[in-house]
């Protein structure tokens, strides 16, 4: 079991990682996580606004970016050294600009037709987040939430569990992704992520989309704000 705040994770996570964050996020997920990706982007439609929270090294920025190439796009993350590592890949794309804040904190004193989220919801309050999320969006805008969940079926499971056993030994030949391999598998275990913000977000009057992926590794959590 997890005994820290999921939070107190990111900085154990992601310190030193971003250097190799895109191979390993491809590698781990079998690719999946561009089909998820691409999940998320067909939730798009026209949005002239996108803030992509948690932005990391830009993956989801860029994708966004190249769908809606009129957009303007702001990218937030909490970790410095992701953003710099944004930055220097999406230099050539002027309609994307970066912040180095926290989502659960932040404050930039405008709206959104859109808000994304991928990899963020396992470690943030719901409430706060989506709180937060609301004042930064437009009426008739969206909020696109996305991580891992722990997967219902038996077999699938078994399958899941296996897999990180497997990481783990892996991590002792990548050391910056080894306190990764430990301790991701348990958050997302103990995680009830998709239920706790769908909840948050019914609460706040939002309308609910759900979409489950990849035998239930993956879920895609869309909320309109209506009213």
């Amino acid at each position: 079991m997890i005994k820290e705040n999921p939070k107190s994770l990111v900085p154990k996570f992601f310190s030193n990682t971003a250097n190799s964050y895109d191979k390993i996020v491809s590698w781990t997920t079998f690719g999946k996580d561009g089909f998820w990706k691409r999940k998320i982007l067909e939730q798009l439609s026209v949005e002239k606004t996108v803030l992509d929270l948690a932005c990391g090294t830009g993956i989801l920025t860029k994708q966004i970016a190249r769908t809606l190439p009129c957009a303007e796009i702001v990218g937030v993350d909490i970790t410095q050294g992701y953003l710099e590592k944004a930055k220097e890949k999406l230099i050539s794309h002027q309609n994307i600009s970066f912040v180095n804040q926290d989502a659960e904190k932040l404050n930039l004193g405008k709206k959104f037709a859109c808000i994304t989220a991928s990899y963020l919801p396992k470690y943030c309050t719901p409430d706060i987040l989506i709180k937060n999320c609301l004042n930064h969006l437009d009426l008739g805008g969206k909020i696109i939430l996305h991580d891992f969940t722990y997967p219902k079926t038996g077999l699938v499971r078994k399958m899941w569990d296996f897999y990180f056993k497997l990481l783990n030994l892996v991590g002792f030949f990548i050391p910056n992704w080894k306190q990764v391999f430990v301790d991701l598998p348990n958050l997302i275990r103990t995680s009830n992520w998709v239920q706790e913000y769908e909840e948050t977000m019914k609460k706040y009057g939002l309308k609910i989309y759900k979409q489950n992926l990849t035998w239930g590794s993956s879920t895609i959590l869309v909320g309109t704000k209506v009213t």
